[in-house]
């Protein structure tokens, strides 16, 4: 297997630093925008195996080319959705499998935003299925940690622990602070905004996906090892569009615990208009101001050593278990900064998300998992992943996940 992962920032380092651990691969190109990123990272780890490359993730032909010239098979892509659909038809186009964190963009409705799905996450990719399975290549979506492995989760619960699932609700939630800052969201913050403050999606089996209000529905969640209740509210994400496609779950949603500050000031952003993606002219340069709002803020991949407390990713899954009685049941993962930080030197978030593709690519190195067209996590057996994620090294990858019981 010969990886190109395009990104250096904070999911890309963490996937090299992961990655340079197991043997399943031959080569690893890391390549960013800015060629000290990956070039500073390539010094850092000393593989023989890793090399540092440049590219314009914006331009299909500059992905495929530098996938040509490397002869890479497998492409992570660790940048801003934004990115994806470029990276996603350059693989194709230079015949490599293709793995993102996050899927092609969406669109609200034109008339009825908080009620009807216009353009939905990943439409853009799912409309070229054919492509792929013609090419008899795999493209493999949502595998960070959500979506990803809350997305295994859901394939684990169905085929293990329910015989009818009444609700996939993913759950995610944390303790982290940052030191010195008032405000440092330990994410992309250009992601953060785009799925906080677009449409929140859910799906019902009678009714199909329909959207709410940004921030609806709120609710106090008690998530496990010390993190204890925090609110969550609707969001945007890709679980509800992946998991109805290859569960048989009733109702699909996804909560985010943002807390009251984080929320208020997303709103602001929104109403000042700094959310926005279409550049403005400032003093005769043209800038976005949602990309002068990131410049603003430390870069998540720099903030660990600041950081303390956990991030816990989950799917709380109620139906009837394979007993014929009702269940209510949460899988989860939790990362605890101080471990990543000391064994990996990246912070929980962005490690919590990298190590899920770097999993993903040894199953298929190994041949445990196989598939053509455009596949999310859950079309895919979940127990070797999860075996693999919480078997103790060298074996393994030594991150143990949990599974909580709760009241029905």
């Amino acid at each position: 297997m010969r990886i190109l992962i395009v990104g250096a920032g904070g999911v890309g380092s963490a996937a090299v630093r992961i990655a340079v651990r197991r043997d399943f691969f031959e080569k690893l190109v890391i390549a960013d925008y800015d060629p000290a990123r990956p070039q500073a990272l390539v010094a850092e780890v000393a593989d023989p195996r890793v090399e540092a490359a440049q590219v314009d993730a914006s331009r299909a032909d500059a992905v495929a080319g530098l996938i040509e010239a490397h002869g890479i098979t497998h492409v992570p892509n660790a940048v801003d959705p934004r990115f994806v659909m470029p990276i996603f038809d350059g693989a194709l186009a230079a015949g490599a499998t293709y793995l993102d964190m996050a899927m092609s963009l969406s669109t609200p409705h034109p008339e009825q935003p908080h009620a009807l799905p216009g353009v939905k996450l990943g439409d853009e990719q799912f409309a070229k299925d054919d492509q792929w399975k013609d090419a008899g290549r795999l493209a493999l979506v949502g595998i960070g940690v959500e979506p990803g492995l809350s997305d295994v989760f859901a394939r684990y619960a169905e085929d293990h622990l329910f015989s009818e699932i009444d609700e996939l609700g993913v759950r995610d939630g944390a303790n982290l602070v940052v030191a010195g800052y008032d405000f440092a969201p330990s994410f992309s913050i250009w992601t953060t905004i785009e799925e906080c403050l677009n449409p929140p999606v859910i799906y019902e089996e009678d009714r199909g996906w329909y959207t709410t209000a940004p921030f609806s529905e709120p609710e106090v969640f008690d998530f496990p090892d010390g993190i204890g209740p925090v609110e969550c509210v609707n969001v945007e994400h890709e679980e509800v569009l992946l998991m109805p496609r290859w569960t048989k779950a009733k109702r699909v949603t996804f909560k985010y615990g943002l807390g009251d500050e984080f929320i208020g000031v997303l709103k602001t952003l929104h109403k000042l208009g700094l959310d926005s993606t279409e550049k403005v002219n400032v003093k005769g340069v043209e800038v976005s101001p949602r990309d002068v709002v990131a410049a603003c803020l430390p870069d998540p991949a720099t903030i660990g050593d600041k950081m303390s407390g956990k991030t816990c990713a989950g799917v709380w899954v109620t139906g009837t278990g394979v007993d014929g009685r009702p269940r209510s049941t949460y899988l989860y993962h939790v990362a605890d900064n101080e471990q990543t930080m000391r064994e990996y030197g990246s912070q929980a978030v962005v490690w919590q998300t990298a190590i899920n593709p770097v999993i993903a690519l040894e199953l298929l190195a190994t041949g445990v998992w196989t598939g053509t067209g455009v596949l999310g996590p859950e079309a895919f057996d979940a127990k070797p992943f999860l075996d693999l994620l919480a078997a103790p090294a060298p074996g393994g990858y030594g991150s143990p996940w949990g599974m909580e019981d709760k009241p029905v």
